[in-house]
């Protein structure tokens, strides 16, 4: 069987019904075209294993597609509205598919490993709410090590960041932090008249896949600290840049030596790599060694 997926007419009937209104707060606009959520399924590459979470599923579009496509799927929905109403929809549309729906009352941004443990998330697939893509996606590699893979819908420009390269006009913070978790690619680009309401941009598909970090012995927090930094003042050199971080522009320029960079580099030239081998030559005695 396969389930009945929603299109404009059901969507707009279900959220008459539980009388929902899409809000901008949540960052609210969901998905009434079927062959869109088909090819989100279909560019996620899920296996029968494998066990999906979607953040913020809203009225159930996609919810639907991928109960027939993974072995479970983990809801995660902070509108307690919406939320309460998940599984009746997937009763009522995915037949003996919404045995395999677990919805979760919860905000993405704090949800925790043991919340979901059984059994633990292994791909993240989700139209993400615009206002919180960046920092969700950050939030649940770095929470759920159980995560293998994803495929996320986001805003067209912020896709572009995630997925950019050193040297790229949009590469920066988030580029490189996912890069510290995970290989990213575009998967395409999503229209705008496939949402209720209309956004007034594009949206773009960005896939992952879970990597080894590239200096696993050093702190995440402190590879992200040298990031931070680099990127608050991309028009100045490292030296300056991360003078703060190291205790001194003296401090920082050893520190970008002894990793082998040019002090004189900026931010947007460094992969993750070299981000890592600032980190982790610190100047001993400061707070960014501990």
């Amino acid at each position: 069987m396969t389930p009945g997926l929603l299109g404009p007419a059901e969507i707009r009937d279900l959220a008459a019904r539980l009388g929902v209104s899409p809000t901008k707060k949540l960052g609210q606009n969901f998905v009434h075209d079927p062959n869109t959520v088909r090819r989100i399924v279909a560019a996620a590459a899920l296996t029968a294993d494998d066990v999906a979470l979607e953040v913020g599923p809203g009225l159930g579009s996609l919810t639907l597609a991928l109960l027939p496509a993974a072995a479970h799927t983990h809801a995660v929905e902070i509108d307690p509205t919406l939320a309460a109403a998940l599984p009746q929809t997937a009763a009522r549309h995915a037949g003996p598919y919404a045995d395999r729906l677990t919805v979760h009352r919860a905000d993405a941004l704090r949800v925790t490993a043991a919340e979901l443990a059984d059994p633990a998330p292994t791909a993240l697939v989700a139209n993400l709410p615009y206002n919180v893509a960046v920092p969700v996606v950050l939030h649940l590699l770095a929470a759920l090590p159980s995560l293998r893979h994803g495929l996320v819908m986001v805003q067209k420009e912020v896709a572009d960041r995630l997925v950019a390269g050193p040297g790229s006009k949009v590469y920066g913070i988030p580029s490189v932090k996912l890069a510290w978790h995970a290989h990213a690619r575009a998967a395409g680009r999503v229209p705008p008249n496939v949402f209720w309401p209309v956004p007034n941009v594009d949206s773009g598909l960005v896939a992952f896949t879970r990597r080894e970090p590239p200096r696993p012995e050093v702190p995440r927090a402190r590879v992200f600290a040298v990031v931070d930094a680099a990127f608050a003042q991309r028009r100045k050199t490292l030296r300056a840049a991360l003078a703060g971080w190291a205790g001194g522009p003296d401090r920082a320029a050893a520190a970008l030596v002894a990793a082998g960079v040019d002090p004189g580099a900026r931010g947007e030239s460094l992969t993750v790599e070299q981000f890592a081998a600032v980190a982790a030559s610190a100047p001993t005695g400061t707070p960014a060694a501990q």
